[in-house]
């Protein structure tokens, strides 16, 4: 059963327009205090935000909902998402609340919540919240002498400061290190700066003059030209974007060309496996890693387990099967044995930790197997399923066959956005080219006879 209001990550929208309204997040606060309002403590929830000017809209709205079912809300003002999911842990809170619509531009938003373990909800507990929120929401109000108070934790960004410097190795240090860091003007902004100045780093930061407005425009983890640039400019040895709520992350060496979530994880994955850390026997990733990734792993006796796009479904499968490295190529990398979602700045520490080891420039570290030519583009459409149309699947499965087992198609709607994304992979640059040709002409065709 499909959900009404739920994605792939959370509700996500337009500020101020439906789904994304105070109304929508004043039943979610009610919904989903009622949903984790279990035993007679004194319930809590925790909720942080990026630095989006609708945040001011939502904040108040879901922090009513809360109070009105009895719950207390602790604010903890912009914070990654990340940090939010561990304070929930932290301050043994019931549930978790992050409003941020994470790379997108500044007029979207969106709300995510974490359980009271720090993991993002299930689909089946979701479709429970939606159900509430649409069928018993008066019958959940507190008694006026139960009604819950809010409250405000200064010290947050020092608790997550902290606790992500422990993830480094002890007597270790980033002394010598010169690094550009682009905080997407948004969530982050104060905390990954500081983190890495107070390890010994020469910190280079940019995006980190929030006004509203300019959240993951032109500079983090969509947009990293900026940053590239800067790291040229000051002959640092590398570059560090993250996206709006800082569970993202990308690199880029010293001579700006990119390091992305798949090689990023590769480092990682390498140097604990060689350390007998490595856990489950392999990584887990999506259907959108490169090819390239799973033979390289592939060589070194470790398996790649791929899962549907979404972080969520990483994590799913990571704590299903005992993994404890995954994560996407577009930057959400999850390392369980610190964090329990995507956390940008302890993936960043753990692959500065091999740097440091090394002593190998990112160039060198960063790029131990090659790309297999992987093209994507997104069809934008106003709606219905066209990935499933009889003439997108004759694409589709004409561009399997001429690929054969030397490479993949994957053509799949956006849990975000109103899209279809293209993906076509394969040994042969040219052929990947015109095979996502015909596959993007297809879906473009549909899309104009559903309109027309």
């Amino acid at each position: 059963m499909s959900r009404k209001y739920f994605g792939t990550d959370g509700i996500r929208g337009t500020a101020n327009a439906e789904p994304m309204t105070a109304e929508i997040a004043l039943k979610v606060g009610m919904a989903a205090g009622r949903q984790f309002i279990r035993g007679d403590h004194r319930h809590r929830v925790v909720i942080g935000k990026d630095t989006r000017l609708s945040g001011y809209l939502l904040e108040p709205a879901l922090t009513a909902g809360f109070v009105a079912v009895g719950m207390d809300v602790v604010l903890v003002g912009p914070m990654p998402t990340p940090a939010v999911a561990m304070l929930t842990r932290s301050l043994r809170a019931d549930l978790g609340v992050v409003i941020s619509a994470s790379h997108n531009p500044f007029e979207d938003n969106g709300i995510k919540l974490f359980g009271p373990d720090g993991y993002k909800l299930s689909d089946d507990v979701e479709r429970q919240i939606e159900a509430r929120m649409d069928n018993g929401l008066a019958e959940g109000r507190a008694a006026s002498r139960d009604l819950g108070r809010a409250s405000r934790l200064d010290d947050a960004p020092g608790r997550y400061i902290e606790y992500v410097k422990r993830t480094f190795p002890d007597r270790r240090t980033l002394d010598g290190f010169k690094i550009v860091v682009d905080c997407a003007n948004g969530a982050a902004y104060r905390v990954a700066p500081t983190v890495l100045y107070e390890l010994g780093a020469e910190v280079i930061a940019i995006g980190v003059e929030p006004d509203g407005f300019n959240i993951n425009e032109g500079c983090g983890s969509t947009d990293t030209a900026a940053m590239r640039a800067e790291v040229v400019k000051q002959g640092a040895h590398l570059g560090i974007a993250v996206d709006g709520d800082a569970d993202r992350l990308l690199m880029c060496d010293e001579t700006g060309a990119m390091v992305d979530g798949d090689q990023l994880m590769t480092i990682v994955a390498e140097s604990w496996h060689r350390q007998g850390r490595l856990k489950g026997g392999g990584v887990v990733s999506t259907v959108m890693s490169n090819l390239g990734f799973e033979r390289y792993l592939g060589g070194l006796g470790l398996s790649l387990e791929r899962t549907a796009v979404g972080d969520r479904y990483v994590v799913e499968h990571m704590r299903a099967k005992g993994f404890n490295v995954g994560g996407e190529q577009s930057g959400h990398i999850i390392l369980t044995d610190y964090s329990t979602t995507g956390d940008a700045l302890i993936a960043a520490l753990q692959t500065l930790a091999v740097l440091v080891e090394k002593q190998q420039p990112v160039s060198k570290t960063g790029r131990v197997w090659s790309s297999v030519p992987q093209q994507m583009r997104n069809v934008r459409h106003s709606g219905g399923r066209l990935h499933e149309h009889d003439d997108v699947q004759k694409a589709i499965a004409n561009a399997r066959a001429k690929l054969g087992k030397n490479g993949r198609v994957l053509v799949r709607p956006s849990g975000t956005e109103p899209l279809i994304r293209v993906m076509v992979e394969g040994d042969d640059a040219a052929l990947v080219t015109a095979l996502l040709d015909d596959i993007t002409q297809a879906v473009e065709d549909v899309s104009r006879v559903n309109v027309s």
